[in-house]
Parts: C-alpha cells; structure tokens; sequence
C-alpha cells in the first residue's frame, strides 16, 4: 500500500490536545487547513519534547541565520480552543522529525507513524513511496512559538508533580518513594 502523506503549507490551526481525564488523558496533535483536518495520538511525553526542541530550534535559526524569530508567541496568537470533534486518529505518531525550510523561512514538523520497522532517516521530510504515513506542517517562527507554548500548557494541565519525588500526584494520595512508601495523614 502507497504511503500518504499529509501536508499542510498553510494551516489555519496546528495544536496540541488531549482527552480524559488528568492521568489517563489521550495526547493528539491536530492540524486544519481549509475543510482538511487530520488528527495523529502520541505520548504526552512526544509533546513535551516536540515543544521544547521547536523553541531550541527557532534559538539556533535566529543565532545562525539572523531570522526574525519571536522570543514569545503573543497571548492572542496562543490558541485557547478544544481539538475539533468529531477526533479521528489517522495514525499513532513514532518518529518525529524536526527541522528549518530556509525557503520558506518555515519550521517543518514531521510526524511519522508507529511502525515495527525500523525508520530509515532518509524517509523523514523525504516524498519517497516507500515508508510509514506522515503529517507534514510548515509553521512562520511566530506560530511555531505559539504551537509550543499552548503545547507546554497541555502537558502542564495534568496532575501536578510530588515535590519530593516528581512523580504525579493522583487525587486519592501518593505512595512517595522518598518517603519509603510513607504516607501522611491528615490526622498526624
């Protein structure tokens, strides 16, 4: 079967989101364009990283390039919507690919599925016929900073860590292996 490939030049909206409940919470990326929107699941800990390297990135591309390069999205380009319904995953995201279209003055993200095979680098931001299906989204400096601040927000808005072990903290209480399995009560 021929590989698809979803690319967006131009979205109208490219975010992160999630579904459920804090703790068993599902983690999409969505991306829109005109009457086209295609969803891919991933690990909230993908989302993270993909946040953080975009904003590494748009760092490395002003230093080396002299790109004009926002050091913040403003609050008003920081999209605040839930995932567009009905959520359909096209695929779960494995490989992701990052990188800097010079062309364009665009950063491209490339979200490759879950495959048992191992991924050839080339295949990534590549058009061959051969490989996993892929989402492709090219985001301005500007929307780039957006996407991971609302992202950073998404992976923050679920339990808050155990500030002795890190750990989340579910609402029932927490077994702190810092404290040996201790648990205070309110009673002592």
């Amino acid at each position: 079967m021929a590989r698809v490939i979803h690319v967006f030049r131009q979205p109208d909206r490219f975010v992160a989101g999630t579904v459920g409940q804090p703790g068993e919470r599902s983690f999409y990326l969505q991306a829109t364009e005109e009457a086209r929107t295609v969803s891919v699941l991933l690990e909230k800990q993908q989302v993270a990283v993909l946040a953080e390297r975009i904003g590494s990135l748009l760092d490395e591309v002003r230093r080396r390039f002299g790109a004009e390069v926002p050091d913040q999205a403003p609050d008003d380009l920081v999209d605040t919507e839930p995932l567009q319904l009905p959520l359909e995953e096209e695929f779960r995201v494995g490989t992701m690919g990052l990188g800097w279209d010079a062309e364009s003055h665009a950063v491209v993200i490339e979200l490759l599925a879950a495959t048992e095979e191992e991924i050839d680098e080339a295949v990534v931001l590549d058009d061959t016929e051969e490989g996993p299906d892929a989402v492709r989204v090219f985001l301005t400096p500007t929307e780039a900073r957006a996407f991971a601040a609302r992202a950073d927000r998404v992976v923050n808005a679920g339990r808050k860590p155990c500030p002795l072990c890190g750990e989340p903290l579910d609402p029932e209480g927490h077994i702190c292996p810092r404290q040996n399995g201790y648990r205070r009560t309110s009673d002592s």
